[in-house]
This record gives C-alpha cells, sequence and structure tokens, in this order.
C-alpha cells in the first residue's frame, strides 16, 4: 500500500517536474524565437531626441523656432516630482518595483479580456519606451513579447530615472508637444516647476489618447480623466485627502480656452528673414539636422533696422499703390448669413487666411463689411469691440464711391489714423500688388543686418530678396565700370556717347540713352553719374565682355553671365541679395566677403558648429591693453578688386548721389555722411533698383511686379527706390555712424574738369571741378586725346564736351550708317532717369 502511494505521488512529482521542464523549453524556445533580430536596446544610452532648433537675435531674444517635433529636453533631474507621480499614477503605479513588465498586470488585463471587457496593454512605462523608440505600434503577440524581453533588458542597463528621462521626453502629448516640458507650455504657458497638481494630472491624461482628451472639444471627458490621475495619485499617497478634494474641484483651464496666453504670442510673427535662414541652414546642415537638431540660432539681423526697412519698403509700395487709385480689394469674404450675429460674423473672420503681420502707421486689422451707404461704411474689426464706421472722405483716392467698390462680407484691412498719437478715424488700406525687397549688410563683415522680402510674408512666403532674379538694369553699370578701370582706364577716360546700330541675328539693336538723347565724348565718371547706356555700350565692347562677365562672376552677381553686350546694361537676371553683396566690396575697399544671415550655429550641448567671423584677434587673450590702445583685428580675406579701383567707383558713384540720378532722393535727403550708389531701372520701368552704401553699411531696393509689366510713366530707380534706402539709412547711420571713404595707398589726386576731362589746376573751384584719384606710376591722358569708341564709328558732327545736358540747341548729326539723328547738347534734370535696358 505504501509502494503504491509512493508510486502514486512520484509519479505526479514526475508529472509535474515534467511539465515544468516543457513549459521551461516553451518559453525558452519563445524567448530565443523573439529574441532574435532585436534592436540594440543600448542605442537608448545614446538617445538624442529631436529638439526644437530656435533663432536668437542679437540681444539674446528669441524671434524663431522650427520643429518638426515641438520638444523642449529636460534632465530627470529636473523634472519636478509631481510631474513624474503624475506620470507613474496614471501609466504605471510599480514602476519603481517591476524588472521591466508587470505580471500582475498583465494579469490582470488578460482577466478582463476573457470576462468580455476591452482589450489593454497592461504595458509598463519601460515598455512604452521600448515601443516608442525601438518597436512599431501595432498590436500584436510579437510585438508585446518582444516588447517585454527589451524592457527586461533596458531595466539591467538603465537606471529608473534614467528610463523615466526617455519616457518624459518622447511621449507625444497633442497639439504637436513632444515631452512634458513642450506640453507644459502649449497646454498652459508654464515651466514645469510652475505646475499645479491638477495641471500635472491634465498632462499625465494625455498618453492614452491626446485628441480623446481636448480641454475644449472634450472638454469633459478630459475633466474626468484628469480627475482619475488625481484619485490615483492620492490612493499612492502622492497628495493628501485635502490636496485631493481641492485639485479636483478645478476648472480645466488652458491656453486653447483662453485661459491663458499663447507662449506664441512672446514671439514675433514669422518673417522673411527667419525663413530664410531656415531655408539656408536646411541646405547646409540637412532638414532633420535643422528642424530636429535642437540647433541654437545667433542671427545678424538688428531688430531695430529690421523694423525701419521693413516700414520704408513697405510705404514705397503703399504710396505707389495708392497712387494707382484702383481698389481691388483682398478677394476673402465671409458668408453675409453671418453678419447679423457678433458671434458668427468674427468665427468667420477668424478663419479667413488674410495676413496678419501688417504694421505700417500701426496696425492693420482684417475687418469685414457690415453695411454699405452713401456717406460710410460699417465694419468689424478683429480685436476691436463693436462696430466700426468709415467715412466716405477716406476713398477719395479711389475711383467709385462705396457702392461701386464694397459688399457686405467683403473682408478688408482697417487701421486706426492718429495724429499726434490722437485717434482721429479708422481708415481702409490694401495690400499693394506691386511687391519689392530691401536688404541692408555691414560692408565690413557681410552680416546681414536687415531683409524685407516683400510687402507681407504672410501674404506671400516668397523673399523676393533672395529667391527673385530680376534684371538689375543699370545698377550693374559699376561693374562695367570696374573691369574698365582694372583694365588700364581712368575716370577720366573720354568715351564717345553717340548713336550705335549693332546686328544681331534678331535684328539690328539701336541701344538709346534713357533722355532719348545723345552728348558727344564724355568722362567714365560722367557716363556713370548719367547713367549714360551708350557709353556703356561702347566701354564693354572697348575691354570685352569676357572681362565683364569675369568681374561680375567674381563679384558673386551671376554664377555665369551671357557674353552679350546687352548684358553690360544688366539685362539679364540677378537677386538683390547678391547685388548688396557685391556693392559692399565697393564699400569695403574691395576685400572679398560672403553675405551672412547668421552669426554662429550651436549644437545641442552647446558647441560652436559654425561661426561666421573668421577674422583674427590677436590682442583678445590678452585681459588688459595699454591705454587708448584698441584690439588688433586681422582680416585673412582676399581682395575682390584692388582697393585703388574700388576708391575710384565709390567716388565716381558718390556723383551719382549728389549731382546724379539720385541726387533729388539720396543726395537730398541730408544723410549728413558721405553717400555712394547706383540707380536702375529697366526697360519700361518693370524693375526699379537702388543700391547705394556709407563706409559702414550698404543697403539695396528693388521694386517692380511679380510678374513683370510697366510701373508706368515716369518710374523710376531714383525716384522709387532712393526714398527707401534714404528713410532706412537715417536711422541706420544714426545708430552706426558712418564717415569719409577710405583712401588707399598707391594713388594720388588730381583736378579735372568733369564735363571734358581735362587737367585743371591745383587751385581750381566751381562744381565743374573734380578731384579725380589716379594710381601711382600712371600717366594719364586727359581730354579727346583719351578717347574711346569701342571700335563703332562716330558719326560726323557730334558736338565735344558740352557743358552738362541743358543747352537749348539741338542739332542732328550723322551716325556711322549715314543715318540723321537729333543730338540735344544738354538735356534737362527732368528727362534724366536711370538709364537701364533700350
Amino acid at each position: 500500500m505504501l509502494r503504491a502511494i509512493l508510486r502514486f505521488f512520484g509519479g505526479i512529482f514526475t508529472l509535474i517536474v515534467t511539465g515544468m521542464l516543457f513549459v521551461a523549453l516553451i518559453a525558452g524556445g519563445v524567448i530565443w524565437m523573439y529574441s532574435r533580430d532585436l534592436p540594440d536596446h543600448e542605442d537608448l544610452a545614446r538617445y538624442t531626441p529631436k529638439t526644437i532648433s530656435r533663432v536668437y537675435n542679437v540681444d539674446g531674444s528669441i524671434i524663431d523656432e522650427f520643429a518638426l517635433e515641438r520638444r523642449l529636453f529636460v534632465p530627470a533631474e529636473d523634472v519636478p516630482d509631481l510631474v513624474k507621480q503624475a506620470f507613474i499614477s496614471a501609466e504605471d503605479k510599480n514602476f519603481y518595483e517591476h524588472k521591466g513588465y508587470d505580471l500582475m498586470g498583465i494579469a490582470s488585463a488578460a482577466f478582463d479580456a476573457a470576462q468580455g471587457g476591452r482589450l489593454r496593454g497592461a504595458s509598463t512605462i519601460t515598455q512604452q519606451v521600448m515601443k516608442n523608440f525601438l518597436l512599431s505600434s501595432d498590436r500584436s503577440i510579437e510585438r508585446k513579447m518582444k516588447e517585454i524581453i527589451l524592457a527586461a533588458r533596458v531595466e539591467q542597463a538603465l537606471d529608473k530615472e534614467k528610463i523615466l528621462e526617455l519616457y518624459l521626453n518622447e511621449i507625444f502629448l497633442g497639439q504637436n508637444s513632444y515631452g512634458v516640458a513642450a506640453a507644459a507650455q502649449t497646454y498652459f504657458n508654464k515651466n514645469l516647476t510652475d505646475l499645479e497638481p491638477h495641471e500635472a494630472a491634465y498632462l499625465a491624461a494625455l498618453p492614452k489618447a491626446p485628441s480623446n482628451y481636448h480641454p475644449v472639444r472634450e472638454k469633459q471627458e478630459a475633466t474626468n480623466r484628469r480627475n482619475y490621475v488625481l484619485r490615483e495619485m492620492y490612493q499612492n499617497g502622492y497628495l493628501d485627502r485635502d490636496s485631493y478634494e481641492s485639485e479636483r474641484e478645478m476648472p480645466l483651464r488652458s491656453v486653447q480656452n483662453g485661459d491663458f496666453d499663447s507662449f506664441r504670442n512672446a514671439l514675433p510673427p514669422r518673417d522673411y528673414f527667419t525663413d530664410e535662414i531656415r531655408r539656408q541652414l536646411s541646405g547646409d546642415f540637412g532638414t532633420d539636422e535643422f528642424l530636429g537638431g535642437g540647433l541654437a540660432i545667433r542671427a545678424t539681423v538688428d531688430p531695430e533696422l529690421q523694423i525701419e526697412a521693413t516700414a520704408s519698403l513697405r510705404k514705397a509700395l503703399e504710396d505707389y499703390d495708392r497712387s494707382r487709385g484702383r481698389w481691388r480689394g483682398s478677394g476673402k469674404t465671409v458668408p453675409t448669413e453671418t453678419l447679423g450675429d457678433e458671434t458668427l460674423w468674427r468665427a468667420a473672420l477668424s478663419d479667413v487666411n488674410i495676413a496678419r503681420d501688417i504694421e505700417l502707421e500701426g496696425q492693420w486689422y482684417p475687418a469685414v463689411v457690415l453695411k454699405v451707404a452713401e456717406q460710410s461704411l460699417t465694419l468689424g474689426a478683429e480685436t476691436v469691440e463693436g462696430s466700426i464706421s468709415v467715412p466716405r472722405e477716406d476713398i477719395k483716392w479711389i475711383q467709385g464711391n462705396f457702392f461701386d467698390n464694397f459688399e457686405p462680407g467683403d473682408v478688408v484691412h482697417v487701421r486706426q489714423m492718429t495724429k499726434d498719437g490722437e485717434f482721429l478715424r479708422w481708415t481702409l488700406r490694401q495690400e499693394p500688388e506691386v511687391q519689392g525687397a530691401f536688404v541692408a549688410m555691414d560692408v565690413h563683415t557681410g552680416r546681414v543686418l536687415a531683409m524685407q522680402g516683400g510687402f507681407s510674408y504672410q501674404s506671400s512666403e516668397l523673399n523676393r530678396a533672395t529667391q527673385a532674379t530680376r534684371q538689375p538694369g543699370s545698377s550693374f553699370k559699376p561693374f562695367v565700370y570696374a573691369a574698365a578701370l582694372d583694365s588700364g582706364y581712368t575716370p577720366a577716360t573720354i568715351v564717345v556717347d553717340a548713336p550705335i546700330e549693332i546686328n544681331t541675328p534678331q535684328g539690328v539693336w539701336r541701344p538709346k540713352n534713357a533722355s532719348n538723347k545723345f552728348y558727344g565724348p564724355t568722362p567714365l565718371r560722367t557716363g556713370i553719374e548719367r547713367s549714360r547706356n551708350l557709353m556703356t555700350i561702347r566701354l564693354a565692347q572697348e575691354i570685352g565682355m569676357d572681362t565683364v562677365a569675369r568681374y561680375a562672376e567674381d563679384f558673386g552677381v551671376y554664377d555665369h553671365l551671357g557674353r552679350y553686350l546687352a548684358n553690360a546694361l544688366g539685362s539679364q537676371e540677378t537677386t538683390l541679395y547678391k547685388m548688396v553683396s557685391a556693392y559692399s566690396m565697393f564699400a569695403n575697399g574691395g576685400e572679398r566677403l560672403e553675405p551672412t544671415l547668421v552669426d554662429r550655429v550651436q549644437d545641442r550641448w552647446g558647441s560652436t558648429v559654425y561661426r561666421q567671423d573668421r577674422r583674427i584677434c590677436p590682442d583678445c587673450e590678452y585681459a588688459a591693453l595699454e591705454p587708448g590702445m584698441s584690439p588688433r583685428i586681422i582680416s585673412q580675406r582676399k581682395q575682390a578688386i584692388d582697393a585703388v579701383t574700388a576708391y575710384q567707383l565709390t567716388s565716381m558713384m558718390r556723383g551719382v548721389v549728389e549731382r546724379g540720378t539720385a541726387a533729388r532722393t539720396v543726395g537730398a535727403a541730408g544723410l549728413g555722411v558721405p553717400v555712394a550708389g547706383k540707380t536702375g531701372t529697366t526697360n519700361d520701368a518693370k524693375d526699379v533698383w537702388f543700391i547705394g552704401f556709407t563706409s559702414n553699411i550698404a543697403a539695396g531696393c528693388y521694386i517692380g511686379y511679380d510678374q513683370p509689366r510697366s510701373l508706368g510713366r515716369g518710374a523710376s530707380g531714383g525716384g522709387m527706390c532712393g526714398p527707401v534706402f534714404s528713410r532706412f539709412m537715417k536711422e541706420a547711420i544714426a545708430k552706426y555712424g558712418g564717415g569719409p571713404f577710405e583712401v588707399p595707398p598707391g594713388g594720388f589726386f588730381v583736378k579735372i574738369d568733369r564735363f571734358s576731362g581735362a587737367r585743371l589746376p591745383d587751385d581750381a573751384e566751381g562744381d565743374y571741378v573734380v578731384a579725380e584719384y589716379f594710381r601711382e606710376g600712371e600717366d594719364p591722358i586727359f581730354g579727346l586725346a583719351a578717347a574711346i569708341d569701342g571700335g563703332f564709328v562716330m558719326g560726323s558732327n557730334v558736338p565735344m564736351f558740352s557743358r552738362g545736358e541743358g543747352d537749348d540747341e539741338s542739332r542732328t548729326v550723322t551716325t556711322s550708317t549715314g543715318k540723321k539723328v537729333e543730338i540735344a547738347p544738354k538735356a534737362s534734370f527732368g528727362s534724366l532717369s536711370s538709364g537701364g535696358l533700350y
């Protein structure tokens, strides 16, 4: 009997041991099977999450940020215990006890499923980290097994705080917020340390399904889930009863509900400057690194000058648009059935895609037309209580009356009209159809101080300063003259200003001056001051378009300039950004520079990965210098052109401002320091330019339609872009100063007659006298003996050395082909423009 009992229990023991061995073999097989080809969990120790790249201005203020996943990385030690406790209570209350997986949780989930309940994952925080970092999100037994295996391994490799750090920084919490720090800012505009328990609990409620717990659309569900987390925190001992009961009674307040200001309100609207930084650095570093590398970017922009550049360009564009006298409207409307209910029309207006970044003599507000009457227009404006009224006198500049131009439901812009700070009335505003761009940079470093790529970034993101290629017209001529000066010509060299006929495959090309007149043999200086096209063509023919093209390419104006004479007049397209950069090299004595929007870029660890200023400061290592001494700054930049040539051109372009095509707008602006520059106007005035510089700053403007067409009779670079430059430069000079252009060594001054090129005595005075700078060792030839005609035969009877451009007599001459042409020895100032493509 005893033996039988022993055999029975022995058999039971054998069966149990065998079963256990069988289960162990199965478990080992399963583990072996799912352990194959697992991701390397050690990669988590090298975790570098995608984080926000931020752009700072010169005073350290954040002006923009870029991210695919908006994340602010926070080390575990900097995450408040309250936040950790909220997430642990919501997601994994046994986090600090288990080894990566929670067998009790898995059993509970399996029991609930067996009872017909909802299938739930029962994943620990460690398992969620595995899923988020190393595995997919599909629901399968295979993924769950791999998740458990990896979780167990990670628990052996990393401590709990590191695992929690990974989780709290990676988790998606809605509204493009990744990680708890970004979510706290998004929902409450708070730092983690400033969160209240009910706010931390709301964030901890979100990982389950952020879209299901939106603080406005799903407010009740969100509140219930938040209160569940608070209860778990209380039951886990993280909150006392009084705190729990008071916190669960708190209303769910959020940025989305309007209870807090959005953090975005502290950022200025995105503009052309920061978007161009994005475009350039995405090319340099790669889009993924720029949008996820956590870069700290120090921009070169000067906030004060950027405001002035934007306002100055906008004023010119709006002034031109209003001079056309036509109301086009925005083309946007709201449903007329909403106009009777303020709540409805305000909601409809807020959904309209219209520019909200315009500030010109005050903020421009989107508004909807509520009622049209004979003598007034009633509107509702965004952020302005009630309704507003615009009187009939406000549209005197428009053709027609209110009924001709407006209908209820039209969306427009309005702004307050003020005088001496006192409100007068509301006024209608219209975004101009014409566009333009403006760029200003430091001539010594290439740092771009201001850039405006159009009237409104929100209206059009095309950056016309860097992306729009336009014909520069006569603003290109200085590069032709630079090539000539480096080829042995001088400012006193005489070039024949007379009719030219050139056979081309398209027929005979007869270039003209802007005044449609010819002035005979004329010194180079007067040719550039008066923007003489025929002189430029003859000069380009004389030195060769290969030489002109090489200079233009060396200056970075073009990658490749076609070897056609028409290109000497700026017929090939380029960008304003390249042109201003090239003019900066005239201003700095001919030193080559690269324009830049960024001073420095640092990676997420603070290491500098790009620095713009590569100049050497050998004295900066000393703690102090002797009194009166300043540190030496050594530039290693190469020369783009000879320093004497750069000064000669600068001197000649000063003449453009003082008595040439920019005299009325730039020269008469009273800037107080020497200014040089050049106007440009293309055929039919489709593009107008002015680019100029002081000893410190170069700036340029162009204005034209995006689909090129004439700006109308009388449009010119001096007349339209000159005032933009002058308004900006007044502020720039007030801040950065300016002074005489530095005279380089290696030359000497000689006074000449600027009309004839003849040498004058050293004591000569008068408006016809100019002191020209010649190279040492150069034996300049003065007067007619220095004349060149570019190989084009000059017709008979061409006048010699006319005094100015205002002689009353006109005369008829014979061209090289025998054609009779009327020549005015002197043109009135009003007949002059900036030259261009003819």
